[in-house]
């Protein structure tokens, strides 16, 4: 039978309808004059999270570095929560690109709270950095998919109003958590200065992140887009595959929580594995047995025809996503909990 791969919502392939929206795109030099297709992207997303305006970037990674740049001074601080994905999977990004330290604050499930931002906020003194902006990550990739309650993002982002803080929001997977809070996406974007969200987790893009802020910053994000790279030329081609994902992948995200939940689940009736409840599509699953580790059962895993990804010492991480049907996902997690056993 055929592998099912569960290491990311990333790897999904390009449905045959989204290919012939590509090769249909209408396209300019977006460099030079704009890419029509690529602009009503810009504006569809911006419409979407509630925002003046958005920028199409190539990866979440440089558009994640530009609202930092956006939000921060260099020679300050980004507190930010300490196992989000601007601190271990962009490569210091922040200090090297935007000239930022990172003000990490420890939180027991990978969720911020006001409290917690305002102890990590320095009184002022001449002799410690001065904070210039809060990050948020919702939902939080490191902490298992796991969404920020809207109570908590409105009491940082009162906080942040208060201390005259921007926020940057890390939505790689916004899509996600406005589904399992089933809120619109302006409500989790509200009080939020720059969002990036990505188009190629969960909604099946191949290429594709946007960043979205308030109008009239269009140029500033243009220009750091510019200097990272990210100046693409005929780039409705990739927009119009976001086009046909928020038509036709993102009313369906949810059904990517319930196979979750349905895998942890399953994967739950062995007493040698303990998956962590998903809050989205994301699935922890810890070895009980002290003897259990995560490189080996990956490799056993991939031989019995399961892919995911080792996230620890004894920890796993599974993803679902379109790609994979409610019939793929249980027999995954059965296959799991057998050869794991």
């Amino acid at each position: 039978m055929s592998t099912i791969d569960l290491r990311s919502d990333t790897v999904t392939k390009p449905s045959a309808a989204m290919r012939r929206a590509m090769a249909e795109a209408e396209v300019g030099d977006d460099v030079l004059d704009g890419d029509p297709t690529t602009r009503r992207l810009e504006q569809r997303v911006a419409a979407l999270l509630g925002k003046g305006d958005a920028l199409f970037f190539p990866t979440g990674t440089q558009a994640n570095q530009t609202g930092v740049a956006m939000c921060t001074t260099p020679g300050t601080e980004l507190v930010l929560e300490a196992n989000a994905h601007l601190v271990h999977y962009e490569l210091a990004g922040v200090a090297l690109l935007a000239g930022v330290q990172i003000r990490p604050v420890t939180t027991p499930d990978g969720l911020l709270s006001a409290d917690l931002v305002k102890a990590a906020l320095r009184p002022a003194s001449p002799h410690v950095p001065r904070v210039s902006a809060i990050a948020i990550e919702n939902t939080h990739n490191a902490a298992g998919g796991r969404v920020l309650p809207l109570d908590r993002l409105r009491a940082i982002t009162a906080l942040a109003a208060e201390r005259g803080l921007p926020v940057h929001l890390d939505g790689a997977r916004l899509w996600n958590a406005a589904a399992a809070l089933q809120q619109d996406l302006p409500a989790l974007t509200a009080g939020a200065a720059t969002v990036m969200v990505s188009l190629s987790k969960g909604l099946g893009c191949p290429v594709g992140s946007c960043l979205a802020f308030d109008a009239g910053r269009r140029a500033e994000a243009w220009e750091i887009r510019k200097r990272l790279g990210g100046g693409m030329r005929q780039s409705g081609i990739l927009a119009a595959a976001g086009l046909y994902a928020l038509d036709v992948n993102l009313p369906r995200i949810a059904e990517d929580h319930a196979n979750a939940k349905r895998f942890a689940g399953i994967v739950a009736e062995n007493d040698a594995l303990k998956p962590v409840p998903p809050d989205s599509n994301i699935v922890m699953v810890d070895l009980a047995r002290e003897d259990g580790s995560a490189d080996r059962a990956v490799s056993a895993l991939a031989q019995a025809g399961v892919l995911c990804t080792a996230f620890g010492p004894r920890r796993l991480r599974f993803i679902t996503h379109l790609d994979v049907s409610p019939a793929d996902v249980e027999r995954a997690a059965r296959i799991v909990a057998k050869v794991l056993a």
